[in-house]
């Protein structure tokens, strides 16, 4: 049986996003969209690029249609998932020294 718990089930979605902000509401709209990315629980990996682990995969889905449901009018979002493993693969650095992923592997187990 395999184990639902393996660092290929698991796995992160990525939402990258470049939308105008040249005028108010655009601004607005901007904000609007990261603070729902918030909500979902996404965190800031760099500036436009949101990550947030998932228990699986058919969890992930969620995750997008929920995203799908409060894309702005106007931009360019798109959005990837990796798996666990993958994730784990990242090299990140800042300069020329090598740094941890900025979001580490969760500190309680998800159950839903």
């Amino acid at each position: 049986m395999e184990n639902a718990l393996n660092a290929y089930r698991i796995m992160w979605v990525f939402v990258f996003f470049d939308l105008p902000t040249l005028t108010k509401q655009e601004r607005e709209d901007q904000a609007k969209f990261r603070k729902n990315l918030m909500k979902e629980g996404f965190q800031m990996f760099q500036l436009s690029i949101y990550a947030r682990h998932s228990a699986s995969r058919e969890n992930a889905e969620v995750y997008i249609r929920r995203i799908k449901s409060f894309l702005p009018d106007k931009g360019t979002i798109a959005i990837m998932t990796i798996t666990d493993k993958q994730f784990g693969d990242i090299a990140i650095y800042y300069g020329k020294k090598i740094a941890p992923p900025p979001i580490g592997s969760p500190r309680q187990l998800e159950l839903f």
